[in-house]
């Protein structure tokens, strides 16, 4: 008896061929869906040949993967690809990147010949590799992971958020599209050498960039780091300089305030090992929100200390060499 053949059509649909179809492809109506555990499974929704002997929903274990057109891929287990072949590549585009989740939004077609949209969620957690890359790492059962990598450069818009631009091919109407991605978090100094890009207070992702040493300045920051392209000898280049002003509040610590386009402030926060100076200024070796150093020292006017800083000004002056000014919420 010849076995039956799976394969998914463009329009995520599968599809079976075998001698008693009579060489003729029969489409099996059904959708996608995601299990609590990223499993992929087709959905089966019209009744299906007695010849064809397939369950009501086939479970389609596997690898996650990003093909080099964005579209989500799973490289399957050796028990499914006698029947489904090595791989499965959903036709659709990436909609939205959330704190914790991928949006993928997949494209389907009725027996009528209509076109119709429908979602998939990947859970699982953000990070960069080594390169500077963005990464999505999907949550598996057994505490194992498959990592999506996104091969393209990314960018800051001018809210300091950041945003992941490709180039996608449309298999269907045959044109090329450009499509923007934004992921929307907070940006921490963590030292001279390393940028990081938080998407929640109480979320696992979080983006940790290797750079160039960083400049600090009385009304900026920056950093300038490289990201790393497959088939590129050289890097991307990218700086990201943060405008703003400093100021000092006693139960914080040393802010650095960015204006964000109409989007609010954000405060970049520091502690600080802090002298003055004989010209009317404050010398502040740099620390992170953390405690530990960063690297860099800042030298300032004594005018930012107005306010809540006065109280931490008058400790400097009636010290001989320095005093910690401590960040993350902790009083000096």
């Amino acid at each position: 008896m010849e076995k039956i053949r799976y394969e998914f059509d463009p329009y995520n649909r599968l599809t079976a061929l075998n001698s008693a179809l009579r060489g003729i492809r029969k489409v099996i109506d059904g959708q996608f869906k995601i299990s609590g555990q990223n499993t992929l499974t087709y959905h089966i929704k019209s009744p299906v040949a007695k010849e064809l002997k397939i369950p009501h929903q086939v479970k389609l274990k596997g690898i996650w993967s990003l093909t080099e057109n964005h579209q989500l891929k799973i490289t399957l287990d050796k028990s499914a690809r006698q029947a489904f072949g090595d791989q499965v590549v959903l036709e659709g585009e990436i909609i939205d990147l959330r704190e914790n989740s991928l949006l993928f939004a997949v494209t389907g077609r009725t027996k009528k010949g209509n076109f119709y949209i429908y979602g998939l969620e990947l859970c699982g957690s953000w990070q960069a590799d080594e390169h500077n890359r963005l990464n999505f790492k999907v949550k598996k059962e057994g505490g194992e992971s498959d990592i999506l990598i996104f091969e393209g450069a990314w960018e800051v818009n001018g809210r300091y958020q950041i945003v992941y631009n490709y180039r996608k091919e449309n298999l269907v109407r045959k044109t090329k599209e450009v499509h923007s991605l934004l992921l929307r978090g907070k940006w921490q100094v963590v030292d001279k050498a390393r940028l990081s890009y938080s998407l929640g207070i109480d979320s696992f992702s979080r983006f940790d960039f290797s750079a160039q040493a960083g400049i600090f300045k009385n009304n900026c920051i920056k950093y300038e780091l490289g990201i790393g392209i497959s088939g590129r000898k050289n890097p991307v280049r990218r700086t990201i300089t943060f405008f703003g002003k400093w100021k000092v509040e006693k139960n914080i610590g040393l802010l650095f305030e960015i204006e964000r386009q109409g989007k609010g402030i954000q405060s970049l926060v520091f502690g600080a090992q802090a002298r003055l100076n004989d010209k009317n200024t404050v010398s502040l070796n740099l620390k992170n929100n953390f405690g530990e150093e960063v690297g860099a020292e800042l030298e300032l006017s004594r005018d930012i200390f107005s306010g809540d800083g006065q109280a931490f000004l008058r400790l400097l002056q009636s010290k001989k060499e320095s005093a910690i000014m401590a960040g993350a919420g902790l009083k000096w």
